[in-house]
């Protein structure tokens, strides 16, 4: 399920991304059926029978009738037996069915959205948010959380700063918007007064700030022939170091945490964790995983929805995250197909909401 993105009051997201069932269109009667097999057994980890449905939940209808309502549910692929007189548990089909058809995703709280924050806010630099939102989704969540650092090809240029170090010396310092930080030392050929690095450094910015990073060495290629010809050296060498830091910072990176989360759900997994941990340590196939998310709407793939065999047995819950409704990256959950679909739902988009408010406003 996905949605536009919006403030963390627990409304479903209003339109769908990912839908990929292709069902006949249930009653009202036997969704409801599916919703509390999809509850109770996310939180009992036990197969449902009739009988506990009709205990544990208000239908108001008899067990005859829920047992036909299960019957039907079965025929068409949304419930399963596991063996021989047991309950019923929910296919992948059927958790795409209540993800799909789920009127609300389970707020965060006051308290919560406050601590959140909070630890947000105390990080120190890009490094620490990163660090910080990962191991919070971890957390929260109680599955294996995957952030992506901010994309450079998403990025702008927030400010470039020259500071002089020396004579003929020049520390680089280019700041994005996504909170970026990255430092170059500059040995510039002959001396570099301090009017000319304020010149520079004025027209760097006039023609870099708030352009994305891939279209600054167009926009200033041409930067040296507007100087003296006795500065140029110079203007060309800062610029050749700025472009090489561009460069450099191309790949794109992810972190990782909370795998020993899946410890946790060993039974959810029909043979062995081993593939799911062997796909978490291959960084294409997370970004591959994140790099599928809608730009700014929420998006569940639900077992063999996932492309990668290894992850076959797993959901994977994902957002973008940014300012307003610019995306820069993604972030997002892993876990076992039984999993609390509107809690980690509710959590993956608030903890993405109070990033991107916090790199807008560093």
């Amino acid at each position: 399920m996905a949605g536009e993105r919006k403030a963390d009051d627990g409304r479903a997201d209003a339109r769908l991304v990912d839908t990929r069932s292709t069902v006949r269109p249930l009653d009202e009667r036997r969704l409801a059926v599916l919703r509390a097999i999809v509850q109770d057994y996310v939180g009992t980890e036990e197969p449902v029978g009739s009988k506990a449905l009709v205990e544990r939940h208000n239908l108001g209808v008899s067990p005859a009738t829920v047992r036909n309502d299960m019957a039907a549910l079965e025929e068409d692929g949304f419930i399963h037996q596991p063996h021989t007189s047991a309950g019923r548990i929910p296919t992948d089909k059927g958790y795409r069915l209540f993800v799909d058809r789920l009127a609300e995703v389970k707020p965060m709280t006051p308290p919560e959205r406050r601590a959140i924050r909070h630890f947000l806010e105390a990080a120190v630099d890009l490094d620490d948010v990163v660090a910080r939102t990962v191991r919070l989704l971890a957390q929260l969540t109680r599955q294996v959380a995957v952030v992506q650092y901010p994309s450079l090809t998403r990025s702008t240029v927030r400010h470039v700063e020259l500071v002089a170090l020396g004579p003929a010396k020049v520390m680089l310092v280019l700041i994005t918007n996504t909170g970026r930080v990255e430092q170059r030392m500059v040995d510039c050929p002959g001396t570099v007064g301090e009017n000319l690095l304020a010149d520079l450094r004025a027209r760097l910015n006039a023609r870099a700030g708030g352009r994305r990073l891939p279209d600054v060495p167009e926009l200033l290629e041409d930067l040296p022939a507007t100087f003296e010809a006795g500065d140029r050296p110079a203007v060309a060498t800062v610029l050749a170091t700025l472009f090489e830091t561009l460069a450099e910072q191309n790949e794109e990176r992810i972190m990782l945490a909370g795998t020993a989360n899946l410890t946790r759900f060993g039974h959810d997994f029909p043979l062995t964790i081993q593939p799911v941990l062997e796909a978490l340590e291959e960084q294409v196939v997370l970004l591959r995983l994140l790099g599928e998310t809608a730009e700014s709407a929420m998006t569940v793939r639900i077992g063999r929805e996932n492309d990668y065999e290894g992850l076959n047995s797993t959901s994977v819950v994902s957002v973008g995250y940014g300012s307003g409704d610019q995306s820069v990256a993604k972030l997002g959950v892993i876990g076992p197909t039984r999993m609390d679909y509107p809690g980690t739902m509710g959590a993956v988009r608030a903890v993405a909401r109070y990033v991107g408010q916090i790199l807008a406003e560093s």
